[in-house]
């Protein structure tokens, strides 16, 4: 027994110390408690977790979803991650020889330059710095940090934009006698309202004001349900379609989206590790298990889609790009549709401000493929992705490295070809994973560290993305706190309460790297709780009609 504690301490020591080499800083991740040092990646706790299967198992059927993140992947069943861990049997003997559409033969590859003669990749040092972009006082509150995203002027914006389109309806459909001007005041009130269905998990924000389960008298009364319906019908960002541009979908939010993502820019500079994927913006586990058929089918309906380029050490969302799913844009994204250009050209967009850098981006298998890592290479962006046959774009990618051998794999066996510093690894875990990249030296080891199975070999590219995309998959399970469950039928207001919650979300982080996190010490619960009497001003709670 004592034996087995000091085997599980000393896989602890091993696991933090290779851990911390990959700089991600789980103290900004965790909650305040027992959580705040817990390894999304390296589990060695007694209970089974969603980290500790990510990897390790990902070669079985059922988790090849979950095992390297990329939720876009996650969500599509059978065809999503799994792609990259395919021939989950020994060798993979039922694999078609056949390579996917793109790649070469072996001899052409060699032509190319591919060989299987390994050499040492060096990465230059990061040329930027890491954290907070200014100090905040020890005394600033949770409003102050929201506000850095979401400042008084953006607020002031939609109550005029708002008062203009309830001027311009009612000259078009009659006079509403319910309804006068809102003002900054009653504006911060709506957010909060809205905001608080997050902290509550309240599915209806109307729900505040009912006599049910989600009611909640302590901040109903600060506005009337009739005066928040009337600002909640003419709430708008932008009233009324520009002069240019007239085709944009997202033109009624677009300036909002524009200002949060410079303020995103100057409040924080990322570190050198950073990931490119969808985050999780899908309903609350719970309700899902819970809901009508026909509320399932209503939620699917969601027209766009939202990647994000994130922070690995810390969780924050560093820059959003919103594009819809139909109809038109000015921004040709829709005539990109469920091809690979779309995600290639969604990546370059995320990626436009790290060049010159020497940032290490980590990618999915929509994103992966050699043709953009190596332009990326060119602006001193390195890149590490995990590649599937199905979903990545295997172009000029040698098809002897793609498909399984007749040979049975052994655990922790991997090949690797380099073409200049560019590594394309084949790693076998109950299945074949494979990986492209030319951020990690294809000479140097790595392990995967498993309470049960204990220490599997790997290449240190198939370590880091690991360990960085588990962090990112349980970080979704922590944003989700700040999820907004208020569902308005209009797109672009679907967009706008994401956004919030992505600010909120960074906001929490800012705040738990500054002074003021070790003056107060609140968890991201009771960070929301605050923001929404902030919001509020539940310090006077005369009601308003």
């Amino acid at each position: 027994m004592a034996e087995c504690g000091r085997k599980t301490l000393s896989l602890l020591e091993a696991a933090r110390s290779r851990y911390e080499s990959l700089q991600i800083s789980d103290d900004v991740f965790g909650e305040s408690g027992d959580d705040s040092s817990e390894n999304p990646f390296y589990s060695t706790s007694d209970g089974d977790s969603n980290s500790d299967n990510y990897i390790a198992e990902a070669g079985e059927e059922g988790q090849q979803q979950r095992a390297l993140g990329d939720n876009d992947s996650c969500r599509s069943g059978s065809s999503g991650c799994g792609g990259g861990g395919e021939g989950g049997g020994g060798g993979g003997g039922n694999a078609s020889t056949a390579g996917p559409p793109g790649s070469v033969s072996r001899s052409q590859a060699e032509e190319d330059g591919w060989t299987e003669t390994l050499q040492e990749v060096t990465l230059p040092l990061y040329k930027d710095t890491y954290g907070p972009a200014q100090k905040m006082p020890a005394t600033a509150t949770a409003m102050d940090f929201f506000q850095l995203f979401v400042p008084d002027n953006c607020i002031q914006n939609m109550v005029t934009q708002t008062n203009m389109y309830a001027k311009k309806f009612q000259e078009r459909f009659g006079s509403d006698e319910g309804w006068r001007p809102v003002t900054a005041h009653e504006m911060k009130a709506f957010l909060g309202f809205v905001t608080s269905t997050s902290v509550h998990r309240c599915e209806s924000v109307l729900s505040i004001w009912s006599s049910g389960f989600f009611s909640n008298r302590s901040i109903a009364l600060k506005m009337s349900q009739t005066r928040f319906e009337k600002i909640l019908k003419y709430f708008h960002i932008v009233a009324f379609r520009p002069s240019q541009g007239s085709n944009q979908g997202l033109y009624k939010i677009q300036p909002f989206l524009d200002s949060l993502q410079q303020s995103f820019s100057c409040t924080f500079r990322p570190s050198q590790t950073q990931v490119l994927h969808e985050p999780l913006i899908d309903e609350d586990p719970v309700f899902i298990t819970t809901c009508t058929e026909r509320e399932m089918r209503k939620r699917k309906k969601r027209k766009f889609s939202l990647w994000v380029r994130q922070c690995t050490s810390t969780g924050f969302i560093c820059q959003i790009s919103v594009h819809l799913k139909e109809g038109q844009s000015t921004d040709g994204l829709s005539t990109l549709k469920n091809k690979p250009q779309l995600h290639s050209l969604v990546a370059k967009q995320l990626c436009q401000n790290l060049s010159g850098k020497n940032t290490i981006v980590f990618t999915g298998p929509s994103i992966t493929s050699l043709n953009l890592f190596t332009e990326f290479s060119k602006q001193d962006i390195y890149c590490c992705g995990l590649l599937s046959t199905r979903k990545s774009d295997c172009t000029g990618l040698p098809q002897c490295m793609l498909v399984c051998g007749s040979t049975p794999a052994q655990r922790g066996q991997s090949r690797v070809m380099m073409r200049g510093s560019m590594s394309l690894i084949s790693w076998y875990n109950k299945g074949h994973f494979r990986f492209l990249t030319n951020a990690y030296s294809p000479t140097k080891q790595g392990m995967i560290i498993k309470r049960k199975s204990g220490e599997i070999p790997c290449p240190l590219a198939v370590e880091a993305f690991a360990a960085h995309l588990s962090y990112i998959c349980k970080y979704d399970d922590k944003y989700s706190k700040y999820f907004i469950f208020h569902k308005p039928n209009k797109t672009w207001q679907q967009v706008f309460w994401l956004t919030i919650s992505i600010a909120i979300n960074n906001a929490y982080i800012l705040y738990k790297m500054s002074d003021a996190y070790a003056v107060k010490r609140y968890s991201r619960a009771q960070f929301g709780e605050r923001l929404v009497r902030e919001l509020l001003d539940l310090d006077d709670c005369s009601p308003t009609q």
